[in-house]
């Protein structure tokens, strides 16, 4: 006998993206809100990320269904309202996201008050304006850590769609920030009022798609263990305004006879072992290690699978790293706008035609310096890629010369 649960569970994830094409094709919304009622009152958070999913798998444009997002929240939005968002325990990756999203409202909503306040400009409220903003930014924080934490273990649990969907409109948001800095650089207030109300939209729109969809669905894919392990490299990226709460780390530490175990089992363990044997010379793990993380540029290796295998955890980290991205697709490690540049890399080193990829960038008055070398065996066989990323300001501003004997 067929499962009539699992058969109309796929009938309806048609229907759905059935919809979403007829969206696609400039069917207006209030055309299809009829089928949609039809269908809302037992679609689930998960299914409509699964809808993105599906569609992405079937060679739709991730920019296409990240187009989409905002009539998703129009079309979806009275129906996961009544699903409410559920409560998580504070120290929970949810719960600390969830208090970030409050923390970035509240922040909006001062950021609106000031606009108002700098429409005439006077000295005081231009400068309260400017160190809210600056504090704002700090929104960022989020969108890393989830790009780095959540989004690798959802893609191994292979959710991949919606999570590149997701980044897409986090550098939708970076754009609108750096774009209001600029114009409040130069003064331009009217210029500045309409980017912040472009820029309080896209955030708060983000954050009903996280906490309507993303959350709940993660919520359901993920066990304890993977949520230990997503906890366990938050540090290394850090928290956006708020600092995580500790019960639900209590709670792992107490559970007994699960497997899942205390957050304490599974930290990362230091390597000593026996001697490397090294085509010059010898180290021990120890030694290896931290040869590693004392050198003055930041490494990052990816095998000849693609899969990111090594970084070296240096205290000045120029770009965010944290153990999740081990294992994980280069690919997914960026932006989906960048992607092809990527996979370009990846095939002219594979193919032999290039010996390095070379890129430059100023951040935050620092002149980075980014450079890419494949690696192959002593029988010229790819195996893999070297990523070498240095601040090299201080290198740039030297001068004349300075001996050994100068030192």
């Amino acid at each position: 006998m067929p499962d009539m649960t699992q058969s109309g569970d796929k009938e309806r994830q048609e229907r759905l993206k059935e919809i979403v094409r007829a969206l696609h094709e400039g069917v207006p919304v209030e055309k299809l809100r009829k089928r949609f009622a039809e269908l809302i009152r037992s679609t689930s958070p998960e299914e409509i990320a699964a809808m993105e999913n599906a569609l992405i798998q079937e060679g739709f444009p991730v920019s296409e269904v990240q187009r989409l997002c905002d009539v998703h929240v129009q079309v979806f939005e009275d129906s996961l309202k009544r699903r409410g968002r559920g409560g998580r325990i504070p120290g929970h990756p949810i719960h600390t996201y969830i208090e970030e999203n409050r923390e970035a409202k509240r922040m909006l909503k001062r950021l609106k008050r000031g606009m108002k306040r700098v429409r005439r400009p006077g000295e005081d409220a231009v400068k309260t304006f400017r160190e809210e903003f600056e504090r704002f930014k700090a929104i960022e924080i989020h969108y890393r850590r989830k790009e780095n934490q959540l989004f690798p273990a959802l893609e191994a649990k292979g959710f991949t769609g919606p999570t590149q969907v997701m980044w897409g409109k986090h550098d939708e948001i970076r754009g609108h920030i750096k774009t209001a800095a600029r114009l409040l650089g130069e003064g331009d207030w009217p210029g500045l009022s309409r980017q912040m109300g472009a820029l309080s939209s896209a955030v708060r729109k983000l954050i009903f798609l996280e906490e309507k969809i993303l959350f709940p669905t993660a919520a359901r894919k993920l066990g304890e263990r993977d949520w230990a392990e997503i906890k366990r490299g938050e540090p290394e990226i850090g928290y956006a305004w708020v600092r995580p709460g500790n019960l639900w780390d209590a709670r792992i530490a107490r559970m007994k006879g699960e497997d899942h175990p205390p957050e304490e089992e599974i930290m990362s363990k230091e390597t000593h072992g026996d001697q490397v044997a090294l085509d010059e010379g010898s180290l021990n793990g120890e030694q290896l290690r931290l040869l590693l993380k004392h050198l003055p540029v930041d490494i990052t290796f990816v095998d000849e699978n693609d899969e990111v295998r090594f970084y070296s955890a240096s205290a000045d980290r120029i770009f965010p790293r944290s153990p999740a991205v081990i294992g994980r697709k280069v690919q997914n490690c960026h932006p989906p706008k960048s992607v092809h540049v990527v996979n370009d890399i990846l095939k002219a080193f594979r193919e032999k035609k290039k010996e390095v990829a070379e890129f430059w960038i100023q951040m935050q008055g620092k002149f980075i310096h980014i450079r890419y070398f494949p690696v192959y065996d002593g029988e010229g066989r790819y195996r893999g890629v070297i990523e070498v990323s240095q601040d090299a300001t201080p290198i740039r501003a030297l001068e004349g010369e300075r001996r050994l004997l100068d030192w």
